[in-house]
């Protein structure tokens, strides 16, 4: 299948939704496979960004849509523009010539049946590097599985172990225990981390990365996330720790932004950054579990600017001679 489904099941709502016709799903997409941004991306963990960038294809609307996204702008499908599937082959095509060290698929959730097939169609085409799923971790069993033979890698977010917090963040009760199972299921398909060498630095060829965002006053759960991961993971995954979150939603809230102004009313925890102090005790946790070999950030990561400029960068068809 290459096409928006009929009744949507492609995410953990399976809202049901008729997006053929045009009904918009839970995620907000409808029929059309919407793309914001196609650049190199340099801001990825380091195997996946190298010196080179990830070839990043950043996909409008998303399952999950949490109260602080950093994206928001396409997280509400508020940018971006109609692609074909062809197009989007092309995109993967055009990255790989720019010299990506991978194409990175950007909360393809959604778009899931075209995404497998610009794929195929840009492998048929010549295109041989990893293909990197980067996801909030909200995906169906089903649905990895039906990735086997297109992912490579997969960059997955684990946000949560408290059914609660997930509800407040991200309306998604659910989210702890379909994670862990979806993340399973990613280990299952493309196993262990596997690496080759590009301009003297490792690259991530195979494997799953899950990564966790620290979140104001939330170190306990963070400490939770980890050692769900560690104990349920041992070194199947690299793990990446977190300290970027950037409090838009409260920019957005004082902007005018009657959508954020109600989210940071309901949680205002969100207003703030996660503490140093926290950020801390968080990487000495993980050090305590023993974990050896993790991804973490510089203390002062907020404040830089994580978010690219969502303006159509490599979408719009290329004009020919």
């Amino acid at each position: 299948m290459s096409g928006p489904r009929s009744a949507c099941d492609l995410c953990p709502r399976r809202c049901g939704a008729d997006r053929a016709a045009g009904e918009r799903g839970a995620c907000g997409a409808g029929r059309a496979l919407v793309v914001a941004r196609a650049a190199l991306h340099f801001w990825e963990e380091p195997p996946i960004s190298g010196e080179r960038g990830s070839g990043a294809v950043f996909f409008a609307h998303c399952p999950l849509r949490c109260v602080y996204c950093q994206n928001a702008l396409i997280a509400a499908g508020e940018a971006g523009a109609e692609v074909s599937v062809g197009r989007l082959s092309e995109m993967l095509l055009e990255l790989a010539a720019q010299g990506a060290l991978n194409v990175n698929l950007v909360t393809p959730t959604h778009y899931a049946p075209e995404a497998r097939a610009a794929v195929a169609a840009a492998r048929a085409e010549g295109l041989s590097l990893p293909v990197v799923w980067n996801t909030s971790g909200y995906e169906t069993v089903e649905a990895v599985r039906a990735n086997a033979g297109t992912v490579d890698v997969y960059l997955s977010d684990f946000k949560y172990a408290d059914a609660a917090l997930a509800a407040r963040y991200s309306h998604a009760p659910d989210y702890p225990e379909v994670a862990i199972k979806a993340l399973e299921a990613m280990v299952d398909e493309v196993g262990a981390p596997a690496f080759d060498e590009v301009d003297g630095m490792p690259r991530l060829v195979r494997g799953v990365v899950v990564r966790h965002l620290a979140l104001p006053g939330a170190l306990e759960d963070s400490k939770r996330v980890v050692r769900l991961v560690r104990e349920r993971f041992g070194d199947e995954v690299l793990l990446s720790l977190m300290n970027q979150y950037t409090p838009v939603v409260a920019a957005s809230a004082a902007a005018g932004d009657a959508r954020a102004a109600r989210a940071l009313g309901r949680c205002p925890e969100l207003a703030g950054r996660v503490s140093g102090e926290d950020y801390e005790r968080l990487l000495d946790y993980a050090d305590g579990l023993g974990i050896e070999d993790y991804f973490w950030q510089e203390g002062g990561s907020a404040e830089e600017s994580f978010i690219p400029p969502f303006d159509l960068t490599g979408v719009r068809e290329r004009s020919r001679a």
